[in-house]
């Protein structure tokens, strides 16, 4: 009897054990489909710009009010002057 008990201790012990092993260790995840954000994208890059407050107010509200990002608006402005300097003609460019 007494060796039943030094062995029911220990399997106690080492079932305590794997189940510290298994709460510590991360659980493998399915592999399903994360949405990409821009901060993860390769395809986009990071940077800084400088606006006056009054205009980055203007530029934030108005994304709010369209329900867009600021820098989907932003891009989308950099094409259209980029587009405008290479044919050389004036863009009227709204937002």
């Amino acid at each position: 009897m007494n060796n039943k008990k030094k062995a029911s201790r220990f399997d106690d012990l080492i079932d305590a054990a794997r189940s510290r092993q298994q709460r510590d260790q991360p659980q493998p995840t399915p592999d399903t489909p994360t949405s990409v954000t821009k901060s993860t994208d390769p395809a986009y890059t990071r940077t800084t710009i400088y606006l006056p407050k009054q205009l980055h107010r203007q530029l934030k509200a108005a994304a709010v009010a369209q329900e867009r990002q600021m820098s989907d608006i932003v891009a989308e402005l950099v094409e259209q002057w980029l587009g405008k300097e290479k044919e050389g003609k004036e863009v009227n460019v709204e937002i």
